[in-house]
C-alpha cells in the first residue's frame, strides 16, 4: 500500500500574503477514489500541477506514483481519433477497444477524425487513455463539462469500477456515485473526509453551525469587554486627572490621600491593560474561528419583465446542416414571461443550435416558424467565451454594463479583489466564467438565455443562480446537463429527440 503524503505545502502566484496553501498537510491512500472540492481560485487545479512536479512549493510531497491529468494534451484534433489515443499511450488496439466499450463509446469513432466527436464521446475517450496508462494515478479535472445526462451515468458508472484517483468536479451527484473520500481545499488548508460529496456537506455544515455560534458568544464577550475595559480606563485617566490637575490634592506632606488614589489608579490601570490582553486574545479566537467558514451573498438580477406575455413561441421547427438530415425531430413549444424553460437532450442532438437559430445565428437550413418578440433585449450566456478579453473595466464598457454592479456581483460570485487587474484570458477557467455569469447578471435583460451556465462554476455559484432565479423568476431559456438544476428552479423542460 502506497500513500500521498503532503507535509507543510506552502504556496502562492504572487505574496506570501495571498497564499493558495499555507502549512497544508494531507496523507491518502493511493486505492482512494478522492473527490477535491473547494471554491473557484481554492488552488484545485493548482495543487493537481504541484503533485505532477510543475510548480514551485515550500515544504514536502512524497509518493511513488506517476502521475497522469485528464484531459490530455496531443498534437492535433484534426487527427484521427485512433492516432489521438496511440499519441497518448500506445497500446495494442484490442485493449483500447476494450476500454471504449467500458465507456460505450462506438469503435467506428476511432476511424473518425477527433475533431468530429460530440464532446461527450471526446471525453469518455480521452479518459480511457488515461487508465490504459500502467502504474499511472490519474487526475482528472472537471470531466463532466459539457457531458449530457446519460454520458455522466456512463462516466460515473466506469469510474465506480475503477480505484485510486484524485477527481476535481462541482456536480455533487456525480461526485456522490463516484467518491469514498474528498479533499475539502479551505483557505490555504487541506482537509480529508472519509465517504462521498453529501458526508462532506453535511460535515462541514455541522462544523459551521458550531463555528457560527462560537463565533457569536466571542462577539458577545468582546462587546461586554470592550465596555468593561473602556470604564476601567476612563476612571483610571479620571483619577490621573484629580491628582496632577487638581491643586487641592495635596503631596507627600499632606493628607496622604494622593498616595492611595495613584496607586488605586495603577491597579485599575493595570485591572484594564489585562482586560485589554483578553480582549485581544478573543478577537485572534474569533477570527480563527471563522477562517474556513463561507460567506456567500445573494446575486442581484437586472430583469426588466417585457409586457408580452408570450415572449418566444416555436412550431414545427427543424434544423439541418446542407446535405444532412435533421438534428432533431420537428419541436413546438412555447416560452412565457417570467418562465423557466430548460432544453435537454443528448449530446449532438442540436441544442446549441437550437438556441443559435433563436438568436438568429444558425448558419444551416431552418424549417418550421420561430416567433420571438421584438424588440426585446436578451443576454446570452456562452458555454464558449473565448473572446472576452481585456481588463474588467474596458471589458464592462464594451458590454454597456454598470462597472460597479458588474464588479459588485463578480465579488459576491466569489471572485479576489486581486483578481480584478488581471485580463480576463489570464484568468482560470471558473473566473472566465464568472465573469460571463456576472456580465449577464449585470445587464437590463427581458429574455435570458444561458448555454450550461453551471459548467465550473463551484457548489456555492450554483446555489446563489438558483436563489436569484426562484427569487427574481425571470424568463430564462437555458440548456444544462445537471439533473437537478430543473428541480431546484421550478422549470419547465423540453427534451430534442435526436434523428
Amino acid at each position: 500500500m502506497s500513500t500521498i503524503e503532503i507535509k507543510n505545502l506552502t504556496f502562492g502566484y504572487d505574496t506570501a500574503d495571498n497564499l493558495l496553501f499555507d502549512q497544508a498537510s494531507l496523507n491518502v491512500d493511493e486505492t482512494w477514489k478522492l473527490g477535491l472540492v473547494g471554491r473557484n481560485g481554492r488552488g484545485k487545479t493548482t495543487l493537481l500541477k504541484i503533485l505532477q512536479g510543475l510548480l514551485p512549493y515550500s515544504g514536502t510531497v512524497e509518493h511513488r506514483l506517476d502521475f497522469t491529468y485528464f484531459p490530455p494534451k496531443f498534437s492535433s484534433e484534426d487527427l484521427l481519433t485512433y492516432d489521438v489515443c496511440q499519441e497518448i499511450v500506445p497500446i495494442e488496439q484490442w485493449k483500447l477497444e476494450k476500454e471504449l466499450n467500458l465507456l460505450n463509446v462506438s469503435l467506428d469513432c476511432l476511424y473518425r477524425p477527433f475533431s468530429s466527436l460530440s464532446g461527450g464521446e471526446k471525453t469518455k475517450i480521452l479518459l480511457g487513455t488515461l487508465f490504459l496508462q500502467e502504474n499511472s494515478f490519474p487526475l482528472i479535472d472537471e470531466p463532466t463539462n459539457h457531458l449530457d445526462v446519460n454520458s455522466r451515468k456512463q462516466v460515473a458508472d466506469y469510474l465506480k469500477k475503477k480505484a485510486g484517483f484524485i477527481l476535481v468536479s462541482h456536480d455533487r451527484q456525480f461526485l456522490n456515485e463516484v467518491v469514498d473520500h474528498i479533499i475539502a481545499l479551505d483557505k490555504g488548508e487541506l482537509k480529508t473526509y472519509q465517504g462521498n460529496y453529501t458526508t462532506y456537506a453535511n460535515e462541514k455544515k455541522r462544523q459551521d453551525e458550531f463555528e457560527m455560534a462560537e463565533s457569536e458568544k466571542i462577539q458577545r464577550e468582546v462587546k461586554r469587554l470592550k465596555n468593561s475595559a473602556k470604564e476601567k480606563s476612563d476612571w483610571s485617566k479620571s483619577r490621573e486627572s484629580d491628582i496632577h490637575g487638581n491643586s487641592k490634592v495635596k503631596g507627600s506632606g499632606g493628607t496622604g490621600h494622593d498616595g492611595f488614589i495613584t496607586a488605586r489608579a495603577a491597579r485599575t490601570m493595570k485591572r484594564s491593560k489585562s482586560i485589554e490582553t483578553r480582549l485581544n486574545k478573543n478577537i485572534a479566537e474569533k477570527e480563527n474561528l471563522l477562517k474556513n467558514l463561507e460567506f456567500v451573498d445573494p446575486l442581484k438580477m437586472q430583469y426588466q419583465p417585457n409586457y408580452h406575455d408570450v415572449i418566444l413561441e416555436v412550431e414545427n421547427l427543424t434544423l439541418n446542416f446542407p446535405g444532412e438530415k435533421p438534428l432533431f425531430a420537428p419541436l413546438s413549444f412555447q416560452l412565457k414571461k417570467g418562465e423557466s424553460l430548460g432544453i435537454m437532450g443528448k449530446n449532438g442532438s442540436g441544442k446549441t443550435s437550437l438556441i443559435n437559430a433563436i438568436l438568429g445565428k444558425f448558419p444551416g437550413e431552418i424549417q418550421g416558424k420561430i416567433s420571438l418578440v421584438s424588440p426585446l433585449n436578451i443576454s446570452y450566456v456562452s458555454q464558449n467565451y473565448e473572446s472576452n478579453q481585456g481588463k474588467l473595466k474596458d471589458f464592462a464598457t464594451a458590454n454597456q454594463l454598470d462597472y460597479e454592479v458588474f464588479l459588485n456581483n463578480l465579488k459576491k460570485l466569489g471572485m479576489e479583489r486581486d483578481v480584478f487587474q488581471n485580463t480576463i484570458e489570464n484568468m482560470s477557467m471558473g473566473q472566465q466564467k464568472k465573469v460571463e455569469v456576472a456580465k449577464s447578471l449585470s445587464q437590463l435583460t427581458e429574455l435570458y438565455i444561458w448555454d450550461e451556465p453551471l459548467n465550473y462554476l463551484d457548489t456555492y455559484n450554483q446555489d446563489q443562480l438558483t436563489e436569484v432565479i426562484n427569487s427574481v423568476k425571470p424568463t430564462l431559456l437555458y440548456i444544462e446537463h445537471d439533473e437537478n438544476f430543473p428541480q431546484e428552479i421550478h422549470s419547465k423542460t423540453i427534451y430534442l429527440e435526436k434523428l
